[in-house]
């Protein structure tokens, strides 16, 4: 999912192995020096598209409203959700917290099982996968049963190598699940960078590339583990679909994030 820094200039950092297979409807990666390449060839215009763009894009605010709540009903037993992450996580774009991810991931999932739901949000903008754990290390949430980790495109903008990025969202999960705040935790995917409306080329196709290898890492990583999965989620970005910045998810987006999030929680805790 979109997130809160508007594009940054580019870094030619990378990592070095092969890239994985491309999502269907996708290129596929090339290997990442060949990326690195490229960026180091552009560098002088991705950085000045990049600048450019931000100093474009409107600063949002964080969506209004309840950062806690209790929803549901019935005899069923309840059921605790976290949700942390960066500003797709607190809601950048919309005006209150019911039309972001959390308030439609918690209104799919009561709608889906019986019992109560509460339920906790921990997002600030701005923040990438690393940031997100120091915030969470800093002040520990109360125990969930299902954390919902919602982080990556600040890693993409930060430059973080794809590796490097895993290995933040990996010591996060550990991290959660290890403190007993989580029994499982689900990452969102990374959403289609290449097709952010704010982004010119060739900086959103370098951007959507460095995405697609972000979220092909990520896949693979929790393909091995049984307290960790990632969530499915299609989305089709477009200005109509955005916020008016082009950068963050507008209503509709996060409506298509929160329910499948949501239907995945529901499949979690059955």
């Amino acid at each position: 999912m979109p997130s809160s820094r508007s594009a940054s200039p580019i870094s030619p950092d990378s990592e070095s192995g092969r890239s994985g297979p491309s999502a269907a409807g996708e290129p596929r990666l090339g290997p990442p020096a060949l990326a690195l390449a490229f960026k180091l060839a552009l560098a002088p215009l991705l950085v000045a598209q990049a600048v450019r763009a931000r100093r474009r894009a409107p600063v949002l605010p964080e969506a209004a409203g309840p950062r806690e709540g209790r929803a549901g009903a019935g005899e069923g037993p309840s059921v605790r959700v976290l949700v942390t992450g960066d500003s797709s996580a607190a809601g950048v774009g919309v005006a209150h917290q019911d039309q972001s991810v959390v308030g439609y991931l918690v209104r799919t999932l009561a709608a889906h099982r019986v019992g109560a739901i509460e339920w906790r949000l921990r997002a600030r903008s701005g923040l990438n996968t690393r940031e997100v754990h120091a915030m969470l290390l800093a002040a520990p949430p109360a125990p969930a049963d299902v954390a919902v980790v919602v982080t990556g495109v600040n890693d993409v903008i930060d430059q973080v190598p794809a590796r490097r990025a895993l290995a933040h969202r990996a010591a996060l999960a550990d991290w959660l699940l290890a403190q007993g705040l989580a029994r499982h935790v689900v990452f969102a995917p990374l959403p289609p960078m290449h097709r952010f409306p704010l982004l010119p080329e060739p900086l959103r196709g370098v951007i959507g590339t460095d995405a697609r290898r972000h979220d092909q890492a990520l896949a693979r990583w929790a393909a091995t583990r049984s307290d960790v999965s990632v969530a499915a989620i299609a989305i089709e970005l477009t200005p109509e679909t955005m916020a008016s910045d082009g950068f963050h998810p507008g209503e509709p987006v996060y409506r298509a994030c929160g329910e499948a999030l949501g239907l995945h929680v529901a499949r979690c805790v059955a």
